[in-house]
């Protein structure tokens, strides 16, 4: 892929460690409509508000058939602590190996902040349709809206 994934390419299939120990990767979800958020850290105001929004409208995703699965580096039980927190529904996995689902996407990559320079996730979400392609992408996202603007194009697929 270029440097990042874009509309009609396939979704890698990339195993990635569930909250609870187990795995998931995009495969599990074929047939099916998926909506991958990845959002850079548990616990920070912007991450958690974007989690607390896709778990308020998860029963509308489920409604028109589509799968949520919210995505960051952090661990397992970095998870299971923000799950528990804030009461989130969305299921979240863990892409901490290198060369994992966020490296592929050309999402995990150097930021600049205050002259600093790191390697971070850019705030991106995936639409993916029933046949593995991406439907939708929404780079560099605004949480203020987002998971009720990405229940619009995931109602409209």
């Amino acid at each position: 892929m270029s440097d990042f994934a874009d509309v009609g390419d396939i979704m890698p299939d990339i195993v990635m460690k569930t909250p609870d120990g187990g795995s998931v990767s995009l495969a599990d979800f074929k047939g099916k409509k998926l909506v991958v958020f990845f959002y850079p850290k548990d616990n920070t105001p912007g991450c958690t508000t974007e989690a607390k929004d896709f778990t308020e409208l998860k029963p509308e995703f489920d409604k028109v058939g589509v799968a949520l699965l919210g995505v960051s580096k952090d661990s397992s039980k970095k998870h299971q602590n923000f799950i528990a927190k804030h009461d989130l529904t969305t299921p979240l996995v863990t892409d901490a190996a290198e060369g994992g689902l966020s490296d592929a996407l050309g999402i995990w990559t150097e930021k600049k902040n205050y002259g600093r320079t790191y390697m971070g996730m850019v705030r991106t979400t995936y639409l993916v349709g029933e046949d593995g392609k991406i439907a939708h992408v929404w780079n560099k996202v605004r949480v203020k809206g987002h998971a009720q603007q990405v229940l619009e194009a995931a109602k409209a697929l």
